[in-house]
């Protein structure tokens, strides 16, 4: 089996990134027009240059992970493994890499928000040790309406 190879996500990586977002049912009911476009996603990766990573697999991307902070707190938010490459480690591999890039900003403390319906996503972050918070309600607000 060839090497997988994590590295820093780019500007170049935007269309394998976006393609692979939509290869995979139900994954892109989270992505949001604006933010999730290319000029979005740039945006998100000149703010956050050394907290984002994709994993390649000869020469093909074949996961990755968005991951960034405010300065106070850390979040992931879009994670992401191509399904026959899932069970591999993969995933996991980012995850650390997220984090270790977050812990290295000096952030103590990441979230994450996965759908709830979501069986095999939440199953593999409490794996690695992430909890839920039954004692929180997410709220969120459109500032753009053409943000869909």
């Amino acid at each position: 089996m060839p090497e997988t190879v994590l590295r820093l996500m780019t500007p170049e990586d935007y269309p394998a990134l976006f393609a692979l977002w939509n290869s995979v049912p139900d994954f892109n009911r989270g992505l949001r027009s604006l933010d999730d476009s290319e000029a979005g996603i740039l945006k998100f990766l000149k703010r956050n240059p050394t907290t984002c990573f994709v994993a390649v697999i000869a020469g093909e991307i074949v996961g990755g992970i968005l991951a960034g902070h405010d300065g106070r707190r850390g979040y992931i938010y879009h994670a992401i493994v191509l399904p026959q490459h899932q069970r591999k480690g993969i995933g996991k591999q980012l995850a650390d890499a997220a984090c270790e890039a977050l812990r290295a900003e000096g952030i103590s403390k990441a979230g994450l928000l996965v759908f709830a319906t979501n069986q095999q996503g939440n199953a593999f972050w409490e794996s690695q040790g992430w909890q839920t918070r039954p004692d929180l309600t997410y709220r969120n607000k459109s500032l753009n309406e053409e943000n869909i």
